[in-house]
């Protein structure tokens, strides 16, 4: 543990980040499959791999940048993307220049990235890595795993092979390309409250099943993987803003295909018919989206004809957000490996409850802070660190007057003061405490230490609770 007079001086820094956090998120968007190149061609990478900035901390490391007499320079970003086997050669990567959108986030985009048939690897991750323009080192940052695939699948596809399915639940995008150029290329998006095709920036949506039985206002969501003919409901990860229900069909030559139900892969070119219209289909029109009326086949029953802007390409996406705060931080190091929290393990009760942070990136110098307190904590390995969960008297409660659950954030705190917060709480709260009207048993006075002792008792017999935020 730390010696007392530094741990009461961190912890009258942590009280103020708690009351306003100073962030720092480092938010990398990617596609989950990635297709080989082969010979001199470039495949890039498609949709490319987006890095957003956001969070208060990044104007506040400015102003002690330029409070450094640094000035404005000393603030800017600057990121360099390459795959995780380039090494650390600079040349090797793209770089990535960050651009401030109108909701304050920074904004930068690797266009120009593939992976050629000399890697044999099966999977790889992306590797970013990020200065501040004084040539200060703020972090390395990696991706999740990307599976390479030598082109879209043609073969009906089996339940069996699920890394190509596209579950109930997964985060897609869409993109569309008019007759096939590169150049051409537009992304489903979001700006302003609406759904436009825009030719930079592409959003990730959450794909759903729905009930077809159901009304739309009810409109119920299913497990299960995404078949072709399904009814779907696309919602943008970012915004919450939502289509209206979609019949999803599947696109060869043109033609939507209507009595076509198996399982949707990665790369499959797809069509998105509205519920319950008049073969209206999801359609771009340069960077509107509009809805296209498909005509029918006289020969066929089963097809509708499309136009380009009608036929969309699907691909499974994924996201990982990197969180830290610089506030109190008293040392230049980089921020990185930057601790992950992916599972919360209690073990014990009262006295002795131990607590078991599970997840990626952890090492020796990390301490576990409930809220403003700090916990005797014990490093395992990089996947797991275990502490003493504090009393909750450490919170000023005295158990003898706790009613009511006492929630805490959960946060992890390096050795030189560098914060990494998590989605995670710890409660506290007595399994019977009573609620807010709510009358003490008649045969206990209400000012008698029975009744204390008897939430005491419930309190400790227990254990605690445990939340995980959304």
């Amino acid at each position: 543990r730390s010696n007392p007079y530094q741990a009461n001086l961190l912890r009258d820094g942590v009280r103020r980040y708690l009351q306003l956090p100073a962030d720092q998120t480092v938010l990398i968007l990617h596609a989950k499959v990635a297709q080989k190149s082969y010979g001199n061609e470039k495949r890039f990478f498609c949709p490319p791999p987006c890095v957003y900035l956001s969070g208060p901390g990044w104007k506040l490391k400015q102003e002690q940048l330029t409070a450094r007499d640094l000035g404005e320079a000393g603030f800017r970003v600057w990121g360099y993307m390459g795959l995780d086997s380039m090494g650390s050669s600079l040349m090797e990567t793209q770089k990535l220049s960050f651009e401030e959108q109108p909701d304050s986030k920074g904004f930068g985009c690797a266009k120009a990235l593939y992976i050629s048939d000399a890697d044999k690897r099966k999977h790889f991750r992306l590797v970013l890595k990020l200065f501040f323009s004084n040539g200060q080192e703020i972090g390395t940052f990696h991706s999740k795993l990307i599976k390479v695939i030598s082109k879209p699948s043609q073969k009906k596809q089996s339940l069996k092979n699920t890394d190509l399915c596209i579950s109930s639940g997964s985060k897609v995008s869409l993109f569309n390309r008019l007759r096939s150029q590169t150049v051409s290329t537009r992304y489903l998006s979001v700006e302003g409250g609406a759904f436009i095709a825009s030719a930079r920036q592409w959003a990730a949506f959450t794909l759903h099943l729905a009930d077809e039985r159901y009304t739309r206002s009810e409109f119920p969501l299913r497990e299960g993987y995404i078949r072709y003919g399904s009814v779907v409901q696309l919602i943008c990860t970012a915004t919450g803003i939502t289509l209206p229900p979609l019949i999803i069909r599947k696109v060869s030559k043109q033609y939507a295909m209507l009595d076509v139900d198996e399982p949707i892969s990665q790369l499959h070119k797809c069509a998105f018919q509205f519920q319950g219209s008049d073969r209206m289909y999801l359609c771009l029109s340069t960077e509107k989206v509009i809805q296209f009326q498909a005509s029918p086949c006289p020969k066929e029953a089963n097809r509708e004809l499309l136009n380009d802007g009608s036929c969309w390409t699907i691909i499974g996406t994924e996201m990982v957000e990197y969180t830290f705060s610089e506030s109190l931080a008293c040392a230049r190091e980089p921020v990185s490996p930057v601790p992950l929290i992916a599972a919360l393990q209690l073990t014990g009760g009262g006295d002795v409850a131990m607590l078991e942070v599970q997840g990626e990136h952890f090492h020796a110098h990390l301490k576990v802070w409930f809220g403003d307190v700090e916990a005797e904590t014990m490093y395992r390995s990089p996947k797991s660190l275990v502490c003493v969960v504090p009393d909750v008297s450490a919170f000023g409660s005295d158990w003898r007057w706790l009613r009511y659950p006492i929630t805490v954030p959960l946060l992890l705190i390096r050795d030189d003061g560098l914060i990494y917060s998590s989605s995670f709480t710890f409660t506290y709260t007595p399994e019977q405490s009573l609620l807010p009207g709510q009358p003490v048993p008649s045969d206990v006075p209400q000012d008698s230490d029975k009744l204390l002792d008897s939430i005491h008792q419930e309190f400790t017999r227990t254990n605690f609770h445990l939340f995980m935020q959304s």
